[in-house]
Parts: structure tokens; C-alpha cells; sequence
């Protein structure tokens, strides 16, 4: 193994294992589960929050045309110039500003808006429009293995409605 690679975790793969010691609505709500065992000095190494009821939800952003896709393609190009630009600026001695690397991004720019056209203009008219997608889950249930669920479920049920840590006794004498 190299010293570049971290170890892999063995259970990642595999299905979740353990009993259901909570199930919520949001991860918010499970993520403070797991906060506040971990703050009560529980191993949560043996907890997971596992989503279920999935669904992938897309969220339409726009209406995509051809001028969209220009000045898209332009950007793009525009990033591709700039990359250009600079190594030939850092690599050609005496090379100028003017001289390479406004040309460089000014072409790239060119060439990003006729591809962004061109790709547009392959689609024939089908996905007119820019999305972003998700995948989105409806539950949360906190896993635990069994052989630490009873010692979990206890130690959640002095939990406080707002999540909080329970309040620990320091008094030492």
C-alpha cells in the first residue's frame, strides 16, 4: 500500500448493518442524534444514519436557447484561453500581456461560443432547458449495532428535545 492512499474503511460496500434506535425527517435531525451520543462519550462508530424512500427530484433552472448556449460556451472557452494564455505567458521569454494572453483568451472564448452553438444546435430541440438534479431521501433512521443498541436507546432518551448535550457533572473534589 501506498503512503499516499488512506486505509479503507471495511464496512464501506457493504449493506448497513444494526437496529433502527431513531428515525426522522430530515438529516438535520439524525445528525443531531449522533452529535449528542457522540457528546455522551458514545462509540458512534458503531451508529449509522441511513436515508431511505429516495427519490430524484430535478429542479428546472431555465429555458436554454441558443444565445444560452453562447454565452455558456463563451465562458467555458474563455477559462480554456485564460489556462492557455498564461502558460504560454510564464513559458515564452519575452512575451507580453497583450501580446499572448488577451489573444489566447479572446480565441478561446470564440471557439467555446461556436461549440456551445453547435452543440445547441445538434440537440434538434430536445432538453431545452437547464436543470439541477438530487437525490433526495424522505426518512432517516440511525442505525446501531445490536450489540450497543440497548446502551444507545438509553442514553437518547435523556436526550433534550433541542438536541443539546446532556450537562455534565464536574464537580470534582
Amino acid at each position: 500500500m501506498s503512503f499516499m492512499q488512506t486505509p479503507r474503511d471495511p464496512r464501506l460496500g457493504n449493506q448497513p448493518r444494526g437496529e433502527e434506535i431513531a428515525a426522522y425527517d430530515t438529516y438535520l435531525q439524525a445528525q443531531r442524534t449522533v452529535d449528542f451520543l457522540s457528546d455522551s462519550e458514545f462509540p458512534v462508530q458503531k451508529v449509522t444514519i441511513v436515508g431511505t424512500d429516495l427519490k430524484m427530484v430535478e429542479r428546472i433552472t431555465g429555458r436554454r436557447t441558443y444565445m444560452h448556449a453562447a454565452l455558456q460556451g463563451a465562458a467555458s472557452g474563455a477559462w480554456l484561453g485564460v489556462f492557455l494564455g498564461l502558460m504560454f505567458l510564464l513559458l515564452s521569454p519575452g512575451a507580453t500581456l497583450v501580446g499572448i494572453f488577451i489573444p489566447a483568451l479572446l480565441i478561446g472564448a470564440g471557439f467555446g461560443m461556436l461549440w456551445g452553438v453547435v452543440g445547441h444546435a445538434l440537440t434538434g430541440g430536445r432538453r431545452d432547458f437547464s436543470s439541477t438534479s438530487q437525490v433526495m431521501a424522505s426518512r432517516f433512521a440511525v442505525l446501531c449495532l445490536a450489540e450497543s443498541a440497548d446502551e444507545a436507546r438509553r442514553l437518547l432518551a435523556t436526550m433534550p428535545a433541542d438536541g443539546a448535550a446532556p450537562v455534565a457533572d464536574d464537580r470534582e473534589a
